[in-house]
């Protein structure tokens, strides 16, 4: 046998077990959007969120209230004030703008640190109950994204679902 054909041989060897290993692959999807839209624990996670920062966005919400009416009374009265009388609105206008805008920044701020640190939870948690599905059903892979197409056969997102549901009443 020449040095050709041995190598051929080799080469069709080898994708034929290649073509075998990959075979005996048990791969699975999860669309992990979906699941952390849809997951009880984040429905909670959100109202958390809103349940914790509502009087921070209550005080910013009468804080431009109390612009706005300071904004309507130097247009209404504007024209009757005395120099002095008009140029404090004005300072306190300005100054009560900063104080907003310094608030506002701030909540912003704290809100996007604490939707991380929920977020961050939340995928803790999908990523066990995905092991776990995983380890459950025999997967020997489990994809996330850049998936351009996936089957009902292979996709898992529901069973991800409806642990994660079962979790979240088991809390409860």
């Amino acid at each position: 046998m020449n040095k050709s054909s041995l190598l051929a041989t080799i080469f069709l060897a080898g994708l034929l077990v290649m073509q075998n290993a990959a075979a005996e692959v048990n791969a699975g999807f999860v669309n992990t959007a979906t699941v952390l839209e849809k997951a009880p624990q984040a429905q909670a996670a959100r109202e958390k969120l809103e349940k914790e920062f509502a009087p921070r966005e209550a005080e910013l919400v009468d804080m431009q209230e109390a612009i706005k009416k300071l904004e309507e009374k130097r247009e209404r009265d504007g024209a009757i004030m005395s120099g002095e009388e008009s140029r404090k609105v004005e300072r306190d206008l300005l100054a009560q703008q900063r104080e907003l805008k310094r608030k506002k920044d701030e909540f912003t701020e704290d809100l996007n640190i604490r939707r991380n640190e929920e977020f961050l939870h939340l995928q803790r948690e999908v990523a066990q109950v995905i092991v776990s599905i995983a380890n459950e059903d025999g997967f020997d892979l489990i994809f996330e994204s850049g998936v351009v197409y996936a089957s009902k056969k292979v996709d898992i997102t529901d069973k991800v679902l409806k642990k994660l549901g079962e979790s979240a009443n088991k809390k409860k």
